[in-house]
């Protein structure tokens, strides 16, 4: 195992250490527990969104900490969910007395402590709503999971609930909104080479030369089968059928397709992907009216990628177009 790493128990807290020391301007840390809100805040009267997860998808979630998205992300150990302590924290942190929504990807610990940081704040006067990512459609239940997984699709649920807090919606329609996303997109992935947690040093998983993981999981979960090596556009249709299929688009929507990297994969290939992607949408009538390429939602050094679809109304495009300033989105 090559990593630019000092030790391995230390790569966390390493790691928030230099994302703040980078963008101070916009993410200030609590380092017990460990949290970060968007430097400023809480904003009085408005709506916060709190989002966490297992570290090693960099730059989901503190990436998009910043105005016009995140007010708080809590990042747990690698792959590993966030405590209750650490959620219930951020939360006190960004309310600003109109309630906080918290942004829950489907993995059974992050869903467990989402909700045990809630019971927890159940006795004050701060209001709180959750709502659940469950966008993967490679399987209905895997390692870690009741139901769908919640993959590269939180990226989409997380800016446009981000826009609709920072335009003034109060919780029951950020919380509204949050949930139209998440029944309109849809995501599946593969993986070329499996990834490599540092403490454990070790690849996850492993697949032969000429093999992929088709609808891999964030964590190398498995994912509907184990196929062989194949073109580009190939594997491209192979993961975009299944999510259109799912999706039900009709001629004539609109949708956004995003190409997430899953972080050792160049942007070129993430490119080659996308080009046979809008060509296919093309070809049934689908108008990509907004397109995102590049790594979002990573698993550590894992080659490969995912492809999202989500569909898009004119509210959900101008939320989509809002303003938003954070380390990885700004526009």
């Amino acid at each position: 195992m090559k990593k630019l790493i000092n030790d391995p128990n230390d790569v966390l807290l390493e790691s928030v250490e230099g994302f703040v020391a980078a963008h101070g301007d916009l993410v200030t840390a609590s380092y017990d527990p460990l949290f970060l809100t968007a430097t400023g805040g809480p904003t009085h009267g408005r709506v916060a969104i709190v989002s966490g997860g297992g570290s090693g998808h960099e730059p989901l979630h503190g990436g998009f900490v910043g105005p016009g998205m995140l007010d708080a992300a809590v990042p747990g150990a690698m792959f590993t969910s966030p405590t209750p302590d650490q959620v219930e924290a951020a939360i006190r942190a960004v309310d600003g007395g109109a309630g906080v929504l918290a942004i829950v990807k489907n993995y059974t610990g992050d869903v467990m402590n989402f909700e045990m940081a809630l019971e927890l704040l159940d006795d004050d006067a701060i209001e709180v709503n959750s709502v659940l990512v469950n966008d993967d459609v490679a399987v209905e239940d895997s390692t870690w999971t009741a139901g769908r997984r919640g993959v590269a699709g939180t990226v989409v649920v997380e800016k446009i609930a981000g826009a609709a807090a920072a335009r003034g919606d109060n919780l029951t329609a950020v919380t509204e909104l949050a949930n139209r996303v998440i029944a309109n997109v849809r995501t599946m992935g593969v993986a070329l080479e499996a990834c490599t947690v540092p403490h454990v040093g070790r690849p996850s998983f492993d697949l032969a030369e000429d093999e992929i993981e088709l609808g891999v999981g964030i964590h190398g979960e498995p994912g509907r089968e184990r196929a062989q090596m194949a073109p580009a556009d190939t594997i491209t249709q192979m993961l975009l059928d299944p999510v259109l299929e799912d999706l039900n688009l009709k001629t004539g929507e609109n949708a956004l397709l995003f190409v997430n990297g899953m972080g050792a994969t160049p942007a070129s290939e993430l490119y080659i992907v996308f080009r046979h992607a809008k060509k296919v949408l093309a070809s049934r009538g689908i108008n990509v009216s907004r397109s995102l390429v590049g790594n979002y939602v990573t698993s550590l050094d894992m080659q490969g990628a995912s492809i999202t679809v989500a569909r898009l109304d004119d509210e959900l495009t101008a939320l989509w177009d809002a303003p938003v300033h954070t380390a990885a989105i700004r526009w």
